[in-house]
């Protein structure tokens, strides 16, 4: 456990940032679950608002450090194709 004022104060921020972190990798991975299913129900309006959402989770994420930027980019170009394939 942390003995100095600075080292408790680090670990308060951390538990704070995990949990802010975890929220936004979970948002992310449903966004993109929902891309994928409306991508099979072939609903084209509600793809395009869809995959806006992911491009935004996408780079929230990125910003923050929790993915990086080729994985970004390798998942919304897979993705792009998919709809283009629509």
């Amino acid at each position: 456990m942390a003995n100095h004022k600075s080292a408790k104060k680090r670990a308060r921020q951390t538990l704070k940032r995990r949990v802010i972190n975890s929220q936004l990798l979970s948002q992310l991975k449903t966004n993109i679950n929902k891309f994928t299913k409306l991508i099979e129900a072939k609903n084209k309006e509600e793809i395009d608002k869809s995959f806006s959402l992911v491009n935004s989770s996408l780079a929230k994420a990125k910003k923050r450090g929790l993915i990086k930027k080729q994985y970004m980019t390798k998942k919304l170009s897979s993705l792009s194709k998919k709809t283009k394939d629509i």
